[in-house]
């Protein structure tokens, strides 16, 4: 043991960046709607859209 420094990582240091974005008021009662329904957060339900969409797009 001994006086081993205690390590702490910056807030919000964990990859993730804030953004803003535009949405359509029908489409954020549908993340809403998605969220109350799977018991997760509205956050939670745009990343999953998000990381599906982008692993999977394709451009042609």
């Amino acid at each position: 043991m001994g006086n081993e420094p205690l390590k702490i990582k910056r807030k919000y240091d964990d990859g993730n960046r804030v953004i803003s974005i535009r949405i359509r008021e029908e489409v954020l009662a549908e993340l809403d709607a998605l969220a109350n329904a799977s018991n997760r957060s509205r956050n939670e339900i745009i990343n999953l859209i998000l990381e599906h969409g982008v692993k999977n797009i394709e451009i042609e």
